[in-house]
């Protein structure tokens, strides 16, 4: 993979949002394997039990700031004592169910805590490349066969797809007005787009995987909504890998090249069913694990069909997706059922980090 070195990242001050969250805690693992120095600014875990938990996060990092983004005073004065020359901005309000239940709160936290981090990180002048993370859910949803690319239309049907795709918006406001020319702030700003990710460590509730993983370990079946849902499924260390090589192409002569939107999404593939992916896990986890379908209905509207184009992230960052679906489910079980067995999860997750960065391209 390009620059995910330790020769580039050893040193480097970055500046983590949602360090406590599934996809925020990895990120914060593999930081910490390649030598940077994290300040993490987040609210508490979400879950209990969690990865921030589980794999001792809390004692690879510098500072560990309990906080809103949505606070943006606190925000502000977190950035200001890290001087980051990098930031990941991960904190959101991430289930779509949720947002259905409180839609204003998941406004609040992901389109204005993106403008408050914005505001944070333009008014200190170390900060030098900036990776706004989203999600494949920005799309106006046609339910196309195709891929959906960068340049097509943002959109949202449900509050949190609403809300992410805001985000898209202000990110370019503030790219375009106070990021640009002669006379703006120096950081180069990128918005990252990716698939459904899984991984160990995810206890987060009304989310497959996690609700598949519990149920198995109760010996209990796992009733599955939408089974029928088609999405692009990638173990959480490939969208991950794109994220920390885009952040190191913002650094380059030709940043501004990359101050834009970005795809991370698996092969076609990988694009699996609901139902599939959850008779896939119950396989894997092997002994009396099973499945039901929920043919009730009544469920909130969800998209019943997403993929992504990643073409630009293979051809400009030589970004590639190294793990296939049947890898990353294993890989995801393993690191399951490494807990429920008491081994360090920080050896399991950071050895997990390694062998994927040694694994073969395809």
């Amino acid at each position: 993979m390009v620059n995910i070195t330790p020769e580039f990242w050893r040193g480097r001050s970055v500046f983590l949002t949602g360090h406590t969250g599934f996809k925020g805690g990895w990120l914060a693992l593999w930081l910490h394997q390649l030598g940077a120095i994290i300040h993490g600014y987040a609210l508490d875990p979400p879950t209990r039990p969690s990865l921030f938990e589980a794999a001792s996060i809390r004692s690879l990092l510098t500072t560990d700031t309990r906080g809103d983004v949505a606070d943006a005073d606190r925000l502000l004065q977190a950035v200001h004592a890290a001087r980051p020359e990098i930031i990941f901005h991960l904190a959101a309000q991430p289930l779509v169910r949720l947002s259905y239940q409180n839609p204003s709160a998941t406004f609040m936290t992901n389109v204005m805590g993106t403008a408050h981090l914005l505001d944070a990180a333009r008014s200190c002048d170390a900060t030098r490349a900036i990776v706004a993370i989203t999600t494949d859910k920005v799309y106006q949803n046609n339910e196309w066969i195709h891929p959906y690319r960068e340049n097509d239309p943002l959109g949202g049907h449900d509050p949190y797809s609403a809300s992410k795709a805001a985000a898209e918006i202000v990110t370019a406001a503030y790219r375009a007005s106070f990021f640009a020319g002669p006379a703006g702030h120096p950081a180069r700003i990128a918005t990252a787009r990716a698939g459904n990710v899984i991984g160990g460590g995810d206890w987060a509730a009304d989310r497959i995987v996690p609700d598949c993983l519990r149920a198995f370990a109760a010996r209990q079946p796992v009733l599955i909504r939408c089974p029928n849902a088609l999405r692009p499924w990638q173990h959480v260390l490939e969208p991950l890998a794109g994220y920390l090589t885009l952040a190191s192409k913002l650094l380059d002569e030709r940043g501004n090249e990359f101050a834009k939107a970005w795809n991370f999404g698996p092969n076609a593939s990988d694009n699996v069913t609901v139902g599939d992916l959850a008779d896939d896990l119950a396989t894997l986890w092997g002994g009396d694990a099973s499945v039901q379908r929920d043919t009730t209905g009544g469920h909130p509207h969800e998209a019943g069909r997403l993929s992504l184009d990643s073409f630009a992230a293979r051809h400009q960052l030589g970004w590639t997706s190294r793990y296939g679906f049947h890898h990353a489910l294993a890989r995801t079980v393993e690191w399951q059922q490494q807990w429920l067995q008491d081994a360090d999860m920080l050896q399991v997750s950071l050895g997990q980090i390694e062998a994927y960065q040694n694994s073969p391209r395809p």
